[in-house]
C-alpha cells in the first residue's frame, strides 16, 4: 500500500510568555497540540494556518515566518508534514463557528517557562519553541517526532 503525504500548517502563536495550545482528551489522556490542521488543494501553507485557527478555535492570526517543519512517519494512514509557523494574535473572532477537532476539548496558554514540564506534541517542539523565545539559536528542521 503505498500512504499518501498530507502537508499539515500548525501556528505557534505566543503572546505575554505563554503559547496558545489545542486540549486534547484521548481516552482520558490528555495533551497538548499546536492548532492547524490539512493543507487543501491549491491553498497556500499561510492560508491553511489561518483557516485552521478560524475553524478551531474562533481566532485570528497573522502567519510571519516558517520556524520548524516535523515529520510523522508512523502512526497515522498517512506520512504527515507539518510546517510550523509563528503567528501574530490578532483576535477572537465574533460570532465564530468553531469546528474542533476530534477529542478537541478546548484550548489553554502554556506558559513557555514551564513547556519542558507540560505533555505538548510533538515533544521535541519544547526545547526548541523556549529557544525561539529566549532568542537563541533553534533548529528548523526537526526530523521524524518520534524519535528524540
Amino acid at each position: 500500500m503505498e500512504r499518501k503525504i498530507r502537508n499539515s500548517a500548525k501556528a505557534l502563536i505566543i503572546k505575554d510568555g505563554k503559547m496558545l495550545a489545542s486540549k486534547i482528551n484521548d481516552n482520558g489522556d490528555i495533551f497538548y497540540i499546536m492548532p492547524g490542521g490539512g493543507q487543501h488543494t491549491e491553498e497556500l501553507l499561510t492560508d491553511a494556518v489561518k483557516r485552521e485557527c478560524e475553524e478551531e478555535l474562533g481566532i485570528e492570526v497573522e502567519p510571519k515566518s516558517l520556524e520548524f517543519i516535523v515529520e510523522g512517519l508512523r502512526g497515522e494512514s498517512f506520512h504527515r508534514v507539518d510546517f510550523i509557523f509563528l503567528c501574530n494574535y490578532i483576535g477572537e473572532i465574533e460570532n465564530a463557528k468553531i469546528h474542533e477537532d476530534k477529542n478537541q476539548i478546548g484550548f489553554e496558554w502554556l506558559s513557555i517557562e514551564n513547556l519542558m514540564n507540560e505533555p505538548l506534541y510533538p515533544s521535541k517542539l519544547r526545547s526548541q519553541i523556549i529557544h525561539l523565545f529566549n532568542n537563541e539559536k533553534t533548529d528548523v528542521y526537526l526530523g521524524n517526532e518520534s524519535m528524540e
